[in-house]
């Protein structure tokens, strides 16, 4: 199973160089790395060169972003990581055992957000107890998907929030996720910079409004309108 790892990023010099050099090891057992820039300021396109196996422009936007590295990943399975999150030691293993064993299309791991604070152990415990109930993950979970059922899944759909939600919406009839117990560590930097409890109350609004059928364009001018 050759994997392949799918980053969006947008002015991520400040923590590209670390994030990249912790996957080197996967780099080195034969998968790759695809970073996909969506318009950075910064020297993130330049940073990420040598220490990925292609780097790439698109449209600003996760979905987009993270469509045009599927477009043009070789591996068997499609990893899709945020830059600030770090897989778990031997994440290739866990997913091919665990897909092996399952025969399911799609997974995550569990989360768990760097921190001291007990509020955001709580949210990444609530977040995992979720996923597995309702079999919806979030990007702070690193989803994993095989090709073929990315394609007929038809990839994320183009939308400027709540994408990982609705391409979890798409699997789910294919296949419920495998939810591995190996802990991909997020940073905790948003919910720091915006306040924790903050955080929560607006992650959780713009999750029931979407739920309800809220136009993601209005969800995401909240989000980031707000931050």
């Amino acid at each position: 199973m050759r994997l392949s790892i799918i980053i969006p990023v947008l002015n991520e010099a400040g923590i590209i160089v670390p994030a990249l050099q912790a996957l080197a090891p996967l780099r080195a057992r034969g998968h790759e790395v695809i970073v996909v820039d969506g318009g950075s300021s910064d020297a993130t396109p330049g940073l990420a060169r040598d220490l990925a196996d292609r780097v790439l422009a698109a449209p600003r936007g996760r979905a987009l972003q993270m469509n045009a590295g599927a477009a043009l990943a070789r591996g068997d399975v499609l990893l899709f990581l945020h830059a600030d999150t770090l897989l778990p030691p031997e994440a290739d293993a866990a997913m091919r055992e665990g897909l092996e064993r399952s025969g399911r299309l799609w997974g995550r791991f569990d989360a768990r957000i760097d921190g001291r604070e007990p509020l955001l152990a709580l949210v990444a415990f609530m977040m995992n107890l979720r996923s597995r109930a309702t079999g919806i993950a979030t990007g702070d979970q690193a989803i994993f998907v095989r090709r073929e059922a990315f394609c007929r899944a038809g990839g994320f759909p183009e939308l400027p929030l709540m994408e990982d939600i609705a391409l979890c919406r798409r699997l789910k009839p294919l296949s419920r996720p495998l939810c591995l117990a190996a802990v991909a560590v997020t940073s905790g930097r948003r919910w720091r910079e915006h306040g924790i409890v903050r955080t929560i109350a607006l992650m959780g609004w713009l999750r029931l409004r979407f739920f309800f059928g809220a136009e993601p364009e209005r969800l995401a001018r909240a989000y980031y309108g707000r931050r």
